[in-house]
């Protein structure tokens, strides 16, 4: 398995496809990366000589991935909860954060549907 960027990314599959299983790169961020990096996306993983890799590794670390994504992202959403605002409100109550319907649905982001006992009927005298 090739290693980049603290990631084993597998080697029997598509450079191209590959590259997706590092967090914040997409399929058309791969694209561009390889462009830039002028390496084929048909070409295994395996297949790829090491100035290759070290072409990739140069054009991936310009991008912010990984660990500095996750930690940047958990910022934003925290700063938001901080600020007090809808998103952030939101985000803490763990809702639907970008307008989705919430009276159904949305069981996702709620949990598991808690069931709600009716009202006990008084006994027969």
């Amino acid at each position: 398995m090739a290693r980049i960027c603290g990631i084993d990314i597998p080697d029997n599959k598509r450079v191209e496809i590959s590259l997706t299983y590092i967090y914040g790169i997409g399929l058309t961020k791969a694209k561009a990366i390889l462009k830039k990096s002028k390496v084929d996306p048909d070409t295994r993983v395996k297949n790829l000589s090491e100035s290759e890799l070290i072409c990739l590794r140069d054009c991936i670390t310009e991008n912010v991935i990984e660990g500095d994504l996750r930690s940047k992202r958990m910022r934003d959403i925290n700063r938001l909860r901080n600020i007090g605002c809808y998103r952030g409100v939101r985000h803490r109550r763990r809702l639907p954060v970008r307008g989705q319907r919430t009276h159904t649905n949305a069981r996702t982001r709620k949990g598991k549907a808690v069931a709600i006992t009716g009202k006990k009927k008084a006994p027969k005298k």
